[in-house]
């Protein structure tokens, strides 16, 4: 390991990033040094244009995926070898700006009812009736749910940040009927091949899938589609833009403006928990 690639490695440690993020960027960096048979560190800003030029010119990449690189890139010469600027501006075609496919109640309704497993159907209200990540539900901690405050403690989500969610009604007594049946000792979905293990995130996809297969729907979308569905019927029921955005975690406003697009001159006025679990009438028996 170079010297370059541990020193740029401890300094996202010390940010705290994602495994995720460490393994895209040192990726990036690790392509820049290819392509031009050079150690990073000795590149100028001219050669960074060039790369990008590149990756939009030659590689096709999309907006996305060339900010994902401009991210990359930026964080190795500001944060590591402590340029001034990178002026460095990828020229891509503007994408067409599309509205995600959204489920319904009734959709949610018969995904939830064709998982049978009562351990899978947990996960997947969560991910309806709290918003969560597929990532925050399978890292779930039976000490995170708080049933006197009707909270839950979502630990180290997206961009390391703990935040506490709504818990309605029938979710705690869900919860409670899946604890009974389950004992869950420190994860609450634990692995099953590895106990002491959380489950790994495409566990739960799979669910989703397979459940949304058997019931029927048709729309084009993973799991995550659970948690849009939750901001727009929440803002659908009233909530104010402002509370979805502390419950879903954003950082930003904006990021949460985007559910608004559903809901044309929606405003939103309740400030009480809103239990959208409660109105699907899935059969638990």
């Amino acid at each position: 390991m170079t010297a370059l690639r541990q020193a740029m490695i401890e300094a996202m440690r010390q940010r705290g990033f994602a495994p995720r993020t460490h393994a895209t960027y040192l990726m990036v960096i690790t392509e820049l040094a290819r392509y031009f048979h050079r150690p990073p560190d000795t590149l100028n800003t001219d050669d960074l244009q060039h790369f990008f030029h590149h990756l939009v010119q030659e590689r096709g990449l999309s907006a996305a995926s060339c900010r994902v690189y401009l991210h990359g890139v930026r964080f190795l010469y500001l944060q590591v070898l402590h340029w001034q600027s990178v002026d460095v501006s990828p020229v891509v075609p503007k994408t067409p700006q599309r509205i995600p496919e959204l489920l319904t109640r009734d959709e949610v309704r018969r995904i939830l009812a064709a998982c049978h497993n009562p351990k899978h159907r947990m996960m997947l209200e969560l991910c309806y009736g709290c918003g969560l990540r597929v990532s925050e539900v399978c890292h779930l901690r039976v000490s995170d749910i708080d049933s006197q405050r009707g909270q839950l403690r979502v630990a180290q989500g997206k961009g390391a940040k703990d935040r506490m969610v709504l818990l309605s009604a029938t979710l705690l007594d869900r919860l409670r009927d899946y604890w009974r049946a389950y004992r869950p000792q420190t994860w609450l979905f634990p692995s099953a091949l590895f106990p002491d293990r959380a489950l790994h995130p495409s566990a739960p996809q799979k669910v989703f899938t397979q459940a949304k297969r058997q019931a029927g729907v048709k729309r084009i979308g993973g799991i995550h589609s659970l948690r849009h569905a939750y901001a727009t019927h929440v803002l659908e029921q009233g909530l104010p833009v402002h509370q979805l955005q502390r419950l879903l975690g954003h950082r930003s406003v904006q990021s949460t403006m985007r559910y608004m697009h559903w809901l044309p001159g929606q405003q939103g006025a309740s400030h009480s928990p809103i239990d959208l679990v409660a109105g699907l009438a899935v059969d638990h028996d």
